[in-house]
């Protein structure tokens, strides 16, 4: 989006310059409108019952940004249809609430009936929930210095998420985590990792969830951790916007189909992507199980989510 914009001098300054260069001299060539906007349109041919951002839709957190990405979030859905984290683009400097993240507010808020359930912390976690999936939404957004892109929890946001995800629990509903930076680092990448991911996992240890989801690393990865029902699947969604060049992974999302079983749930994963010839076809199928951590919801219809790392820059 940065290549849309005017901009002024004042705008320049700190980390943006850098960020600014990047996408002038790469990422522009990359992260492509066209793409993501076929993507959009591919991802509402599908009919999901609900849609989940995982961050990153502007990219260097110029107040105009955030104006033009709520144009887009809107073209997704209303916000009862939509659900949103953000990345560290979308804290790449310091912006102040009523020039950013407002503009996104009602994507980001909580249920009318669990707001008072939520305010432990300022504003994440948040949950809405969907039949029977509720969808907890953190925030791992903080400034870093230049050439870092690491993300932070907080011991406040960490605690708040535990008491929220053990009352989902007793309520028998499945609990699906999104978080912008994966918990999960991979080798070489310690200067976008997530800083307190080891508290982060070790919360959901012992307070459980059924499904964490997660983007920042723009590629599909699908990957496991300990929790009391058992293994919790951890996945990661790729970028929405990236065109098929430079070694890069062409634009996917991913589709989750969720449904209550006799001994758990069942989540069937469809992976879509773009293809050579410019248009969205199913790439991949894979069926997961996991244990119920509460028998109090025996039956329900399915739903279907999408999560998508939706940054243009």
């Amino acid at each position: 989006m940065a290549s849309q914009l005017r901009l002024g001098l004042r705008d320049f300054a700190g980390k943006r310059l850098w960020g600014f260069l990047s996408w002038r001299l790469r990422r522009q060539h990359i992260h492509r409108r066209t793409v993501l906007d076929a993507l959009a349109e591919d991802l509402l041919l599908q009919h999901p019952d609900h849609v989940v951002v995982t961050g990153d839709i502007t990219n260097i957190s110029l107040p105009a940004e955030f104006i033009a990405a709520s144009h887009w979030l809107a073209s997704l859905g209303q916000p009862e249809f939509v659900s949103i984290i953000p990345g560290n683009h979308d804290a790449y400097v310091h912006v102040p609430w009523e020039r950013s993240w407002v503009h996104w507010d009602d994507y980001m808020r909580s249920d009318a009936d669990d707001a008072a359930a939520t305010n432990l912390a300022p504003r994440f976690p948040f949950v809405r929930r969907r039949r029977h999936v509720a969808i907890v939404g953190l925030s791992t957004a903080v400034r870093s210095a230049p050439g870092m892109a690491v993300g932070r929890l907080g011991a406040a946001q960490l605690h708040a998420t535990s008491l929220l995800l053990e009352q989902l629990r007793r309520q028998g509903l499945f609990r699906v985590v999104l978080l912008h930076h994966p918990p999960i680092t991979a080798a070489g990448d310690h200067h976008k990792r997530l800083i307190d991911a080891e508290a982060f996992m070790a919360m959901l240890a012992e307070a459980g969830a059924e499904l964490v989801l997660h983007g920042h690393d723009h590629v599909h990865r699908m990957r496991s951790q300990p929790s009391p029902g058992g293994r919790l699947p951890v996945l990661g969604a790729a970028s929405a916007s990236a065109a098929a060049v430079r070694g890069h992974v062409p634009a996917q999302y991913n589709l989750y189909r969720i449904a209550p079983s006799s001994r758990g749930w069942t989540i069937d994963v469809c992976i879509r992507g773009l293809e050579m010839n410019g248009q969205f076809a199913t790439l991949q199928r894979q069926r997961l199980t996991v244990a119920r951590a509460h028998a109090g919801l025996a039956g329900g219809a399915t739903l279907s989510a999408v999560a998508s790392d939706a940054r243009e820059g």
